[in-house]
């Protein structure tokens, strides 16, 4: 009689263990990790509604950072406008023959003047693959700057000093697509350098405000 008693004990207290062993396993478990969570949005999803910085933004606040040395900040005014949108940064390639983005595309409407951003001396305009350019050589600085695209309104040879109308925003053949814009490039003999270089801090607003000169045709 006691055998039988301890038989069933012993089977109750076998099953209540593997009752445990079995269920209590899963509780601690937790949810699957093998997908997301359907409770709510993942956690590394940005919040909704914070506007993410813009690439022209960057590429204007890290002007500084990405300064060539020794390109001397000459610049008295902006190619266009005042102080115009910056839509695509200066993007050197890891080599020469690399993709990337050799200059800096500043938006503009079509007919926009386009002016010298320092003084210097044309060196070329005209059309090169079916493209306005205007190639403005530094002086005194073994610099070239280009603009495009752009229907020049001045000559090889003219000097021009800084603020100078060269020519305006052409209407067609683009940099930047759908969007116009200027392409604004800088040279030292055949390796490309970061234009905004050129235009000290108060020109890109990260100095102390100073007047501006007022441009007119």
């Amino acid at each position: 009689m006691r055998r039988r008693v301890w038989c069933g004990v012993g089977w109750a207290v076998l099953v209540t263990a593997l009752t445990l062993i079995v269920y209590g396993s899963r509780a601690w478990a937790g949810p699957s990790r093998t997908g997301p969570s359907r409770s709510g949005p993942s956690a590394a999803a940005p919040a909704a509604g914070v506007a993410s910085e813009s690439a022209g933004a960057r590429a204007v606040a890290g002007a500084g950072a990405g300064a060539d040395v020794g390109v001397p900040a000459i610049g008295r005014v902006w190619p266009v406008g005042v102080r115009p949108s910056v839509l695509r940064g200066w993007e050197p390639p890891a080599t020469p023959y690399r993709p990337g983005h050799r200059g800096v595309d500043l938006a503009a409407a079509p007919g926009s003047p386009v002016r010298a951003v320092a003084a210097g001396r044309v060196a070329f305009a005209g059309r090169v693959a079916g493209r306005g350019v205007v190639t403005v050589e530094l002086t005194g600085t073994g610099l070239r700057t280009t603009y495009e695209p752009v229907r020049p309104s001045v000559e090889k040879g003219t000097e021009v000093g800084a603020g100078d109308v060269v020519g305006v925003v052409a209407e067609t053949g683009a940099h930047c697509g759908a969007s116009a814009c200027v392409h604004w490039g800088l040279l030292r003999g055949g390796t490309y350098l970061n234009p905004l270089s050129l235009l000290p801090p108060w020109l890109l607003g990260r100095g102390p405000s100073r007047l501006l000169p007022v441009l007119t045709g």
